[in-house]
């Protein structure tokens, strides 16, 4: 019986592949900077903000009206005023 060696994961695999990439020329202007504020959650930073309970209950209102949950009405409205600027 021989010794085998064991196989690569799948991990490993995209690690190659993104040290691969990220040691491309051009890899800077394709690929942003990590911002590192807040935890990361998935794809997104979890930040903690203070709010007033009347502005709270308003953007409560809102969202479930728009049948959408507080955190993505928060970030449309900040979205939506970054663009304004």
């Amino acid at each position: 019986m021989a010794i085998q060696r064991k196989p690569k994961t799948a991990i490993a695999r995209e690690a190659a592949a993104d040290a691969f990439v990220t040691a491309a020329p051009d890899a800077a202007a394709a690929k942003p900077v990590t911002y590192e504020k807040g935890l990361p959650k998935g794809k997104k930073r979890q930040i903690s903000l203070t709010i007033a309970p009347d502005l709270l209950r308003q953007v409560d209102e809102r969202a479930a009206k728009a049948g959408i949950g507080r955190a993505a009405f928060i970030s449309m409205a900040i979205y939506k005023a970054l663009e304004e600027l």
